[in-house]
């Protein structure tokens, strides 16, 4: 009787083993890149993890603050994450091999979904007295972290005026410029309420909060892109948006402010299993409220418009998820 009880102890702790191993194999692990710690994309993109370890079987899903859009694209370009947060007008650069990406066109890139507008928020303080883009020259700026969207938004931006950058150990051609300082959107805040930098871009969902952390305890001045300016910029780069940053999003900020925006949007590559990433996107959409908690900006991610606009070829799981739902 003691023999056959053994026996019978042996066979289930080999089946437990056994299960174990297998599970083992089966999970994936899946990293997800996102932003600096006082953005969008990182809260945001921590709920979107949390989503994926708990709904999808064998998944565990880990969010990664990072340097933002292109130095995400190279994360992704290396295989050191599998998704992605981007500006729109980033992935189509990748996708095309142009600007930053002329040298390594990212043709694996593949579209998930369009998320919500990233607006260009150009922020001072009212003692500095900057009114206009055109103010900047000659100040210095933090212009975004090394390998962001914001930076190329800043460039652009500035471009349009004619500005340029000054860097340590660099001299600029163009007359007109500001002292580039290359910072994340934490450190611009700190350093502006410091009074070492005059201005800051910051390229996120409205509101962001580091710069509701400079509202809270300085006279914040957004500077504002007129339409007129939108629409020169639009000529050159299309993926520009006109929006309106509305009265009262920051303390103190009591008048709306034109601007322009890009589009936040999920990326991946084409070598994840169709499989995978259909179930990611299913359990995005399937958990959206969970999502639209962890920040205001997630309350503009819609299903409805999660193809609109993708600027690069969408990946196949997603695809299948978007035909099967009926969303064009």
């Amino acid at each position: 009787m003691r023999a056959d009880r053994v026996r019978v102890w042996v066979v289930l702790a080999a089946v437990l083993l056994l299960s174990g191993v297998a599970g083992g194999q089966q999970r994936r692990f899946v990293n997800l890149a996102t932003g600096g710690t006082a953005g969008v994309y990182f809260p945001i993109g921590s709920a979107l993890a949390r989503i994926w370890t708990e709904r999808v079987p064998g998944v565990q899903a880990t969010a990664q603050s990072t340097g933002a859009s292109v130095a995400n694209i190279r994360l992704l370009q290396r295989g050191d994450v599998d998704v992605a947060m981007v500006q729109n007008d980033i992935a189509y650069y990748a996708f095309h091999g142009i600007e930053m990406f002329s040298r390594d066109p990212q043709t694996r890139l593949r579209g998930m979904a369009m998320l919500y507008p990233e607006t260009i928020q150009i922020v001072t303080l009212r003692q500095k007295n900057i009114r206009s883009v055109a103010d900047l020259a000659g100040k210095r700026v933090a212009v975004g972290a090394p390998g962001s969207g914001t930076e190329v938004n800043a460039r652009q931006i500035l471009r349009l005026y004619g500005i340029g950058y000054v860097q340590t150990r660099q001299i600029h051609e163009l007359p007109r410029t500001v002292q580039a300082d290359f910072l994340s959107f934490a450190e611009a805040a700190d350093q502006l309420k410091d009074g070492v930098i005059d201005a800051a871009f910051i390229t996120a969902g409205v509101p962001t909060a580091a710069v509701q952390d400079i509202a809270a305890s300085r006279d914040l001045v957004l500077v504002p892109v007129p339409a007129a300016d939108v629409a020169r910029l639009r000529e050159r780069y299309p993926y520009y948006t006109p929006v309106t940053i509305e009265a009262n999003s920051y303390r103190g900020q009591t008048e709306p402010v034109p601007t322009v925006a890009v589009m936040a949007m999920l990326v991946t590559r084409s070598d994840l299993p169709e499989d995978l990433v259909y179930e990611l996107t299913k359990a995005m959409w399937e958990n959206l409220s969970t999502l639209q908690q962890a920040h205001a900006r997630a309350r503009d991610i819609r299903p409805e418009t999660a193809r609109a606009g993708m600027p690069i070829t969408m990946h196949a799981g997603a695809l299948r998820y978007y035909r099967e739902r009926g969303i064009r």
